[in-house]
């Protein structure tokens, strides 16, 4: 595909397999770029975190036209309110992964 990829892709796109994913939504980008620390793929790393899995970001995104938009924004610049009061860290991966 010639549009640039987005590392917020992985967000939209993880909660089902990976196997049938486009490549620019993958777990290995999501690793890399350090989501798994925090983020599950199908439900949250542990029940008391405070971090939804990448299933809870896909579902309430869902039918959004500018959820991968508003997610990118949120994975680069950070912030909080949208699943608690802890916020979730600016992270340096660029908008061409």
């Amino acid at each position: 595909m010639p549009h640039i990829r987005r590392p917020i892709a992985a967000l939209a796109a993880l909660a089902c397999t990976f196997a049938a994913l486009p490549a620019h939504a993958s777990k290995d980008l999501a690793d890399k770029k350090g989501c798994l620390a925090c983020h599950g793929v199908d439900k949250r790393i542990a029940p008391t975190v405070p971090f939804p899995s990448y299933k809870e970001i896909a579902a309430r995104y869902a039918g959004q036209k500018d959820a991968v938009d508003k997610l990118t924004k949120k994975v680069l610049e950070g912030g909080s309110g949208s699943w608690g009061t802890v916020p979730m860290v600016a992270n340096k991966a660029t908008v061409t992964e």
